[in-house]
């Protein structure tokens, strides 16, 4: 996996000189056509935020999830969630946009605070007809407001932006929109987001922390059988089924996207012995570690 991509190699990666200096405390905030993007994105993390208006048909993995995008769809993505995308069909366009932490800072946090740029909520979000020429007008709105030199253009490229996200959430059932309000639900929604706050692992030094059941009752201060009988409750499957779950499905893109060797693998996943990594991950997968390799050198 690759170590964080920040803005500025965003901008080598596209060959692209930015029109405005760059760094962490200097908000920023870009737009771009999707016509020549690259047909394949590897699972990567990068440090700044991303809307994209996908029309093309794709794959995008994130989290334990993969979704085949076969129809307009905005696609949301943050600091914190890897993910990665293929283009199935020649034909891709679209807008996207680009936004760091400075500039949701800049005004207010209202746009980290919805749905989409949560831990464990839907980034894939497909759009009408109707709504689709909406919201390419409003990329093509903030295009033209970035190639400007108004002082407060970036206040409106935020509301654009805003009504875009908008777009997303209206077109999304309205109760799958509904937030968990009962006890066992907020506690179960702690857990994923602590969880998941230990991934990616994309340096040999971020060694996972909490491996157990019981690393996370004591983080959220809880009884650990207070926090399985919640998780068990609202998802039918135990804490430890979970946390071996996301262990998995983080092995399987260390195992495909790295070239550390296993032991160092099973280290940075909490493993304090190669062996013990390996008979966790057959007894999980069926297959050793190694055999993952060999399938994907084929």
């Amino acid at each position: 996996m690759k170590v964080t991509e920040n803005l500025q190699e965003f901008y080598q990666r596209l060959e692209i000189q930015p029109r405005e200096s760059i760094s962490h405390n200097t908000p920023h905030i870009n737009v771009f056509e999707r016509g020549d993007c690259k047909n394949l994105l590897p699972y990567s993390r990068r440090d700044y935020y991303k809307v994209t208006l996908v029309i093309g048909e794709g794959r995008v993995e994130y989290a334990d999830k993969t979704i085949y995008i076969d129809k307009p769809a905005l696609l949301f993505s943050n600091p914190t969630l890897p993910y990665y995308w293929q283009s199935i069909s020649d034909l891709q366009q679209g807008w996207f946009c680009i936004f760091n932490e400075a500039f949701i800072h800049q005004r207010d946090n209202l746009l980290t605070e919805l749905p989409m740029f949560q831990m464990n909520t839907e980034k894939v979000y497909f759009i009408d007809e109707k709504s689709v020429g909406e919201i390419l007008d409003l990329f093509q709105k903030m295009k033209c407001e970035s190639l400007g030199n108004y002082a407060y253009k970036q206040d409106i490229m935020r509301n654009y932006l805003h009504l875009i996200v908008h777009y997303a959430l209206k077109s999304f059932n309205q109760s799958q929109q509904e937030v968990p309000v009962n006890a066992n639900a907020r506690i179960t929604q702690q857990f994923f987001d602590v969880l998941e706050s230990q991934f990616p692992i994309d340096s040999m030094q971020n060694q996972l922390q909490l491996t157990t059941a019981k690393d996370f009752a004591d983080t959220l201060n809880l009884h650990v059988n207070h926090l399985n009988r919640a998780v068990k409750t609202i998802t039918g499957k135990t804490t430890t089924e979970h946390i071996a779950h996301r262990i998995v499905l983080e092995a399987n893109q260390l195992l495909t996207y790295t070239d550390w060797a296993i032991a160092e693998i099973a280290y940075c996943l909490g493993f304090e012995y190669p062996a013990y990594f390996n008979n966790f991950y057959r007894k999980a997968t069926g297959n050793k570690p190694k055999e993952l390799r060999k399938l994907e050198l084929v």
